[in-house]
This record gives C-alpha cells, structure tokens and sequence, in this order.
C-alpha cells in the first residue's frame, strides 16, 4: 500500500511539474520566439504589400505581436482580436510607435464580439493555423464585414508537393505543442470558400524557410 502511495504521489508531481513548464514555456518563451520567427523579409514582404489594402474599420483577427500595424494607411482604424495577452504586450508598444488606430481584444476570433456588417475591412495573416475552429472563424469574419467587404490574407498551410504534404501531416502532433497551436496541414483557401467566401485573387508559392512551414496562400477574398 504504502508503495502504491508513494507511486501515486510521484506521478502526480510530475504531471504538475510538467504543467509548471507547460505554461511557463507559452507565456514567457514562446510570445517572444514567436514574435521573432514573424519577423522574416518574405513575411514583412507579404504584410506591407496588403495590409494597406484594408481600409476604412478593420477587422484584424490574430494580432499576435502586432507586425501588421505599421503598415496600416492613416486613418483606417483596427478592431484587433487577439486571445493571446502575452502577445497583446507587444502589439500595444507596435501600436503606440506607428501611430495605427486600435482597440484591442483579448478574445478568439471564433466568437467576435462585433455587430452583423460592421467592417469595411478585414485582415489575417498566420492565424488561421492556430484557431480550434478555424471555420467558426471564419463564418464570423463573413457575419461581421459588410456587404462587399474584403478579407485580406496570407495563411501558410498544406503544400500540393505530396512529399512536402506528408511530412506536414506526420510531425503535425509534435509541432503544434511547440508552436503555439499551429497546425501545418491546414488549407487556407477551403476555409474561406466553405464560409461563404469568394476569393478574388489567390497566389501560393513556398516563402524563405523550411518548406514544411512555409507554402503560403496570400490574396484577398470577398463577401
């Protein structure tokens, strides 16, 4: 009995120490690697050349660090959605340098706090990997934009090289832990059509990095 015990204590101090390192790996590590793996010259690239497209009142689902904010025209104000309050700490100090209109929301893009047809405007870019439900999502960013409205995106997900597709979906169990929630095998573009979503103007291609990462969709897609 009394090594039953001892077994018992043992295995419940290690899950509870396991989970010390848990959320200490997602709160204060992996905020800040995160923010830096973002910062590539392709995926600057990609933000600054559509995120001026979003005008009016934007939507930005996944804010993240806040590295689409300084290439926002002036005058468009950000409705920015963000679950993530570790993140939210770097998008406020990107968002009081660059000038850029924000309210900000510690919510998931799943359930957006927001009126039916209240955007002109709507951007995400490197989120779709990690929401739980990314067609909730993006059935939410359809109900909230007006009529007419663009989303504007850049989304990694499933590379149509059937090499590169099936080490995504082998290593896509250990991966996700290690990132956040992002899943690699994810496909941006039958997201947005199966919400309802017209896509407008679409290019994929692999971006700088390893290419079981990087195969990204960008364009924009309409109500």
């Amino acid at each position: 009995m009394l090594e039953l015990t001892v077994y018992w204590l043992n295995a419940k101090c290690e899950v509870v120490v396991l989970e010390i390192i848990k959320r200490w790996y997602e709160e204060e590590v992996l905020p800040g690697l995160l923010n830096a793996l973002m910062k590539s010259p392709d995926m600057t690239d990609i933000r600054r050349r559509w995120v001026p497209e979003a005008t009016g009142d934007v939507i930005e689902i996944g804010v993240g660090s806040g590295l689409n904010l300084p290439f926002y025209q002036s005058g468009a104000r950000v409705f920015a959605v963000d679950p993530s309050e570790e993140l939210q700490v770097f998008a406020r100090e990107v968002a009081e340098r660059s000038g850029t209109i924000v309210d900000f929301c510690a919510e998931s893009g799943e359930s957006i706090p927001a009126d039916d047809n209240q955007f002109d405007s709507a951007v995400i870019t490197w989120t779709m990997c990690t929401i739980p439900n990314p067609h909730n999502a993006m059935m939410e960013i359809k109900r909230v934009l007006k009529p007419g409205g663009r989303v504007y995106f850049a989304e990694h997900g499933l590379s149509p090289d059937v090499k590169v597709a099936k080490w995504q979906h082998r290593i896509n169990r250990l991966w996700k832990p290690l990132a956040g929630g992002c899943n690699l095998n994810r496909q941006p573009d039958r997201l947005l059509i199966e919400a309802g979503l017209t896509i407008d103007h679409m290019e994929c291609g692999y971006i700088q990095g390893p290419k079981f990462a990087t195969y990204t969709y960008q364009g924009f897609a309409s109500t």
